[in-house]
């Protein structure tokens, strides 16, 4: 399916060696800024205090957020669990907290802003468990990494490997760079939006790539910089029809999808932009820089013992 189509290919590569250099200074203050500032973890990777609560009738987490809020607590993550009457509290661990303490203000806040809830428990989460967490959501990035090297380079060649997954991690850094510069919360739902958006690039990756292939096979006497500017031009209105209703499904869950769904949504709608970037404007100079070519993947003619240059047997 197509909206339009380009008849005159688009000369990107001329300008591979410009978006290869606005890449590396983004990452390069990404990283800075990662260093510099670092990430603010919610309470599921530094430990706190876990509560919940039910009503009789279907919660209102508005009113449970700002009774939290004016009862003086902060970075505090409140959703449902189970069910709309079911919520959860998570409130950032605090030195010399007491715990029973703790959730008797919660109880007072919400009989004040948000009456009717009922207190099922109260539960300590030490920053052991919000270790492994980080632990294990590391090593969830790794085995995505690993695994899409592994698939690029089976499907097409080590070049194309290589420069996928440079890009895909361009954008990963350059989301947690946003979230360290900003300081916005960095949760469970982050990470997910984070390996989310590992797959989605390199999903745009593949299309470019395999349309790079095609035109290599296909097409004789184009050099490679203009056999790369064929493939983006060509798939220019697939991109569009696909990250354009994407991207719109992701800004009415960052609009209408409330806090919990913030900056899950965020996270996805700066990956999405940069996976654009990255996959037709960082991972194909890259392509290019490392030296692929049209004999990588033609296969030489078998030469048959016996006959001359036109086949024939003598």
């Amino acid at each position: 399916m197509e909206f339009f189509r380009i008849r005159k290919d688009i000369p990107f590569m001329r300008h591979a060696l410009v978006f290869n250099v606005i890449s590396l200074l983004t990452f390069l203050l990404a990283v800075f800024f990662l260093i510099s500032r670092g990430l603010h973890l919610s309470v599921e990777f530094t430990g706190g205090t876990l509560i919940e609560v039910s009503y009789q009738q279907t919660a209102d987490l508005e009113k449970v957020r700002g009774a939290l809020g004016k009862a003086g607590h902060s970075d505090f993550a409140v959703q449902n669990f189970g069910s709309s009457r079911d919520v959860m509290i998570r409130l950032p661990l605090k030195a010399d907290q007491n715990t029973a303490k703790l959730g008797e203000s919660v109880m007072s806040a919400l009989q004040a802003e948000a009456p009717g809830a009922t207190l099922q428990r109260v539960e300590f989460v030490g920053p052991q468990v919000g270790k492994e967490l980080a632990e294990n959501g590391a090593l969830a990035l790794l085995l995505v990494v690993v695994g899409i090297v592994i698939y690029l380079a089976i499907r097409f060649e080590w070049r194309f490997s290589v420069s996928a997954i440079i890009a895909n991690l361009h954008d990963v850094v350059i989301i947690l760079g946003f979230f360290a510069f900003f300081q916005w919360e960095f949760s469970l739902s982050v990470l997910a939006a984070v390996l989310a958006v590992l797959g989605y690039s390199v999903n745009e990756s593949v299309v470019v790539f395999d349309r790079v292939r095609e035109t290599f096979r296909k097409v004789r006497g184009l050099t490679t910089p203009q056999v790369l500017d064929h493939a983006i031009t060509s798939t220019i209105s697939r991109t569009i029809i696909t990250h354009g209703c994407t991207q719109l499904m992701v800004l009415s869950m960052l609009a209408f999808g409330g806090e919990t769904l913030h900056y899950f949504a965020l996270a996805l709608t700066i990956g999405i932009l940069f996976g654009i970037y990255s996959s037709v404007l960082v991972a194909s100079p890259l392509v290019m820089w490392l030296g692929v070519s049209r004999e990588q993947f033609i296969k030489p003619k078998k030469q048959i013992e016996g006959a001359n240059e036109d086949g024939a047997v003598v």
